[in-house]
C-alpha cells in the first residue's frame, strides 16, 4: 500500500485535501481540490497519465491526458 502522505506537502509543512497515486511509478501527490496539487505536478514532470484516488470510499482513476475517469476494480 502507497504511503498515506503527500511527501511534498509534508516536506513543506502543509496539509492535503486528498491524496492519489500514480498508476505507473507508486508516486503519492495531493489532488486538485488541495493547495499543492502535486499529483497533477507529478503528471506535468514525467507525462504519466493515471492517478487512483487513495480515499477509502473512493474507487476511482482519473487519466490527465484524455481528461476522463476511468472505473477501477477493487
Amino acid at each position: 500500500m502507497p504511503d498515506e502522505v503527500c511527501g511534498s506537502c509534508h516536506a513543506l509543512g502543509s496539509s492535503w485535501v486528498r491524496l492519489q497515486w500514480c498508476s505507473t511509478c507508486g508516486h503519492v501527490g495531493c489532488c486538485d481540490s488541495s493547495r499543492g496539487q502535486h499529483a497533477y505536478a507529478h503528471h506535468v514532470r514525467t507525462g504519466h497519465p493515471v492517478v487512483l484516488s487513495l480515499a477509502p470510499d473512493e474507487s476511482w482513476a482519473w487519466c490527465f491526458v484524455d481528461e476522463v475517469f476511468l472505473v477501477r476494480v477493487p
